[in-house]
C-alpha cells in the first residue's frame, strides 16, 4: 500500500487557494513599487544632504581664503611703503650684471683663441700632390 505525502484538496480549498494567490498578486506588485520608491526618495535625499554639506564646506572654505585676501590687501599699503624706504639696492644690481656680463664676454673671447690655436695653419709651399686628376 503506498502512502500519500501531499492530501488532495477539496475544490473549496482550491477556491480560495486560488483567490488568495490572485489577490496577493497585485498586492505584492504595489508593495514592490511603493519601497523602490522609498528608497528611491531616500536616496536622493541623502544625495542632496551631501551636497548641501559639500556646498557648506565649501563656502565656508571660501570665506576663510576672502578673509585672508582681505587681511593681505589691508596691509599691502604698509608693505608697499616698507619696500620704499629700504635702501636702494640698484648699485649693487649694476655691479653683479657688470660682472656677469665680463665673464659671459671673457669666456667668449678665451673660447674663440682656443678654436683658432686648434686650427692649423696653411702652408705657404705649393701643394706637392697634383690636385686636379688623371683622365
Amino acid at each position: 500500500m503506498a502512502r500519500k505525502t501531499a492530501p488532495t484538496l477539496t475544490s473549496q480549498q482550491r477556491l480560495r487557494r486560488g483567490l488568495h494567490y490572485t489577490a496577493v498578486g497585485p498586492v505584492d506588485v504595489t508593495r514592490g513599487v511603493v519601497g523602490l520608491t522609498a528608497h528611491s526618495a531616500e536616496s536622493a535625499a541623502a544625495a542632496v544632504r551631501r551636497r548641501y554639506r559639500d556646498t557648506r564646506a565649501a563656502r565656508r572654505e571660501l570665506m576663510q581664503e576672502a578673509a585672508a585676501v582681505k587681511q593681505v590687501v589691508a596691509e599691502l599699503p604698509a608693505a608697499i611703503q616698507e619696500a620704499r624706504s629700504a635702501p636702494r639696492r640698484r648699485r649693487r644690481l649694476l655691479v653683479f650684471g657688470g660682472l656677469g656680463l665680463a665673464t659671459v664676454v671673457g669666456g667668449a673671447v678665451a673660447f674663440t683663441i682656443v678654436r683658432r690655436s686648434m686650427q692649423p695653419e696653411p702652408s705657404a709651399l705649393p701643394p706637392s700632390v697634383e690636385v686636379s686628376p688623371k683622365p
